[in-house]
């Protein structure tokens, strides 16, 4: 079983008056057969933590478990793991099935075996007709696949993927994503896939892992993070565009943003200072909209419209149809947010509070 269970796991560099802390007491339990995303912003921590999952890098404090094994101490080769980096790293003078079969080889594998294993992940992965190429002779798609195509033979408890698409042009990383996706439903292997692509996070993801500064902000399914972030740095960071955070002051169904008093569909959570967070695809042009708008870049994107403006003294944007009329540069348009979409967070602490 390649349930994975994280308890406390810190990291520490260096010791005494230079030590640096980079994890954070970090907690998990990720189930058998999972596929889970961790993303965040480059240095947040998350590469450093799959590489502790995978016994490359040294935990300071903590436990963490796969299968029902504590692994703190065990080697990487212990540890009944595969992992697929962001370097291909084949073995330029080997082909396709060698580069696959050479780590079977090494583990003194039976040779029928070895082809059986290898055969079936070239098939998966459509690499049949590639076997006796070099990697020379391939796209950066092929490489990538003949890298998962070398983890999957190892037939391993859990699969580790630390950002494997980041080479690959944006077609390619799409259709790769979806490779990615088959090939989990097909093999239900347990999977930790690490990214800063918050886009590639939510396609992916039965459920992500959000962390900031060595931290998890949160953790849910990509419905349950985009709908509903626990903080502000989820909120901006999960969404393209990210949320509009207006900061202000609350009383009742009044809500102030510097000189413009907003009207609230529905009264604040409390009184005082907060942010109040409203989605671009959430925000509307409408005739009976009581915030006020004023409209300063567009930018086309096709089947959609961006519009960036200010409300008070804070910067908006909205989402609207590329077929609709768009207003202009410095027009004062009407905005509409429904009561259900309108979030709400702490000033102080940036934690959702409704």
């Amino acid at each position: 079983m390649g349930a994975i269970s994280l308890r406390k796991v810190e990291k520490v560099y260096g010791h005494g008056a230079k030590a640096n802390k980079v994890i954070h007491g970090v907690d998990a339990e990720i189930a058998d057969g999972e596929f889970i995303v961790i993303v965040g912003p480059s240095g947040c921590g998350k590469s450093t933590l799959l590489r502790m999952v995978a016994g490359l890098e040294e935990i300071t404090g903590g436990e963490i478990s796969i299968g029902a094994r504590v692994v703190n101490r065990l080697e990487p080769a212990e540890r009944d793991i595969a992992m697929v980096f962001q370097n291909y790293a084949l073995y330029p003078h080997m082909s396709v099935y060698e580069n696959m079969a050479y780590g079977l080889k090494i583990a003194k594998v039976p040779k029928a075996e070895i082809d059986v294993r290898v055969q079936k992940a070239a098939k998966i992965l459509e690499l049949g007709a590639l076997l006796d190429r070099k990697p020379r002779q391939l796209s950066g798609g092929q490489r990538q696949r003949v890298a998962m195509g070398r983890a999957i033979v190892r037939q391993p408890q859990v699969f580790l993927f630390d950002e494997p698409l980041s080479n690959l042009d944006a077609k390619l990383r799409a259709q790769t994503r979806l490779e990615i996706q088959k090939l989990h439903r097909e093999l239900g292997v347990t999977s930790l896939f690490v990214t800063h692509d918050q886009v590639e996070a939510m396609t992916l993801a039965e459920r992500m892992i959000v962390m900031n500064a060595g931290r998890i902000e949160q953790i849910g399914t990509p419905e349950q993070v985009y709908g509903k972030p626990a903080s502000t740095f989820v909120a901006g960071f999960i969404g393209s565009p990210p949320m509009n955070l207006l900061h202000g002051e609350a009383d009742g169904s009044r809500f102030t943003v510097g000189p413009q008093v907003l009207k609230l569909p529905s009264s604040a959570p409390r009184a005082g200072a907060l942010i109040l967070g409203a989605r671009p695809e959430h925000a509307e042009l409408a005739p009976h909209g009581a915030w006020a708008m004023t409209v300063e870049v567009l930018e086309m994107l096709g089947a959609e419209r961006l519009v960036y403006g200010r409300i008070g003294d804070a910067s908006f944007t909205l989402r609207i149809d590329g077929t609709r009329t768009p207003p202009k540069p410095g027009e004062v348009v009407p905005v509409h947010v429904p009561t259900e979409q309108l979030h709400w967070f702490d000033t102080s602490t940036g934690m959702r509070v409704g």
